[in-house]
């Protein structure tokens, strides 16, 4: 019997949806198909972490009727796999003639022309909803049990994990959907923060724990029922060891990704105040065991502890910061905030070349609210995976609004404000269901 010829298709198959098939059964016409199913770092290098995990998509894919092998795909270039198969056949639909794919397209073409390989570009399937599409990966993405896990794999499959301060569902949505072309490649937000700082400020009342848990628990399921990406929960020093199993258990329900706790005991007072002289900072043992209680608490490893080092806020020091960071790592920590109000990273960075020789090393968090200057990838080249924007939509709101109400008050009406505040259409855009 004569053999069938070798067919390869890109994929990255987050969703199946009918025109995926109509590609693999093209395909299979010409030949047995070998998918190059992109793996969660390709996807990560473009856009948001796939919802599904590359080996739940392969299970998918490799039941498909049309579908001889699939093999992971480690970039969005085609080259390195098409040499390893020299497939006689690549297909892929004519979507990508134009836009950020074409260069990916013309490689493939010059590739495939070495050993008179062909590409076969099938119409793109009409009339498939993106909207339904969309709707029902939201439907999926938010469900708890499948949110929980999405930080994690984000720090496994990106150079830097971008999580932005989140106070209310419409800044949850901002976050949700906001994105920056760079280089043809689309920028967003990984994730949201529910800092207790900014749920106060919005509660009107000081970041001193006048807002009780229940009610953070409150705002944050709020901003669940409105999005998919993940949640890091600023949790302050957690309270009493005894209430920390209740306060995991309520977080895991809810879908959230992480818990971030901080070393300091006694009345609550904001690290970047400059008087931390009534402060106290927890005994490294003690504080342990609040790790171990959370970590033995949690119902899956997917849900993250990031201990946070107050050391350097304290003026304790480098030396007391790495003895910590040891300390912690041992007792299970995810990942470490080395938290600084120094007006630039220096002494984060020294921390974190340090602690880069331990064999207890973690990956390191930053939360740059006073060392804005810091660029992202000088962070990624001093070991940190993950950087917390803390507080910056409250402060953009605040002085947005405060100059409309000016503006209404001196003028005894809204029309000079107008065209500087956002329409009724996009908001109510913004918030549709349908």
């Amino acid at each position: 019997m004569k053999s069938r010829k070798k067919v390869y298709v890109g994929l990255s198959a987050d969703i199946i949806h009918e025109g995926h098939i109509n590609i693999l059964k093209k395909a299979n016409s010409f030949g047995d198909v070998t998918v190059g199913l992109l793996t969660d770092d390709a996807i990560s290098s473009y856009k948001n972490i796939p919802y599904l995990d590359y080996k739940r998509r392969k299970i998918i894919i490799q039941n498909i009727q049309y579908v001889k092998k699939v093999i992971p795909q480690n970039t969005l270039d085609y080259v390195s796999n098409l040499k390893l198969l020299k497939p006689d056949f690549v297909v892929h639909g004519n979507d990508w003639k134009t836009g950020v794919q074409k260069k990916t397209r013309d490689r493939v073409i010059k590739t495939l022309k070495k050993w008179s390989g062909k590409l076969i570009e099938p119409k793109y399937t009409k009339d498939i909803s993106s909207t339904i599409i969309k709707n029902k990966i939201l439907e999926v993405a938010a469900l708890p049990q499948n949110r929980v896990s999405r930080l994690k794999r984000l720090l496994s499959s990106k150079d830097i994990v971008r999580i932005l301060e989140s106070h209310n569902s419409l800044t949850g949505l901002i976050i949700e959907n906001i994105k920056v072309a760079k280089k043809k490649v689309n920028i967003e937000f990984d994730g949201m923060w529910s800092s207790s700082l900014t749920d106060s400020a919005t509660k009107g009342k000081p970041d001193n724990s006048s807002v009780d848990f229940s009610s953070r628990i409150s705002s944050l399921n709020d901003m669940m029922d409105v999005t998919t990406k993940p949640l890091v929960f600023d949790a302050d020093n957690g309270g009493q060891l005894e209430h920390l199993p209740f306060l995991v258990r309520s977080l895991e329900r809810s879908g959230v990704s992480a818990i971030i706790m901080e070393d300091k005991i006694g009345p609550k007072k904001n690290s970047l105040f400059k008087n931390q002289k009534d402060t106290k900072q927890d005994k490294p043992e003690l504080f342990a065991k609040k790790i171990k209680k959370i970590c033995n608490s949690r119902n899956s490893n997917d849900f993250l502890f990031i201990a946070r080092i107050e050391s350097f806020i304290l003026g304790k020091g480098l030396n007391d910061a790495l003895k910590r960071a040891e300390i912690y790592s041992k007792a299970g920590a995810d990942a470490i905030l080395i938290h600084s109000k120094e007006k630039t990273p220096n002494e984060i960075f020294s921390f974190a070349k340090k602690f880069k020789k331990s064999k207890n090393f973690i990956p390191l968090v930053s939360v740059p609210s006073t060392y804005s200057k810091v660029y992202e990838k000088d962070l990624i080249n001093n070991g940190f995976k993950l950087v917390i924007y803390a507080n910056q939509l409250l402060r953009a709101a605040y002085p947005a609004m405060e100059f409309a109400a000016k503006k209404i008050l001196e003028n005894g009406r809204s029309f000079e404000i107008e065209n500087k505040i956002i329409s009724i259409k996009k908001i109510i855009n913004l918030i549709q269901n349908d």
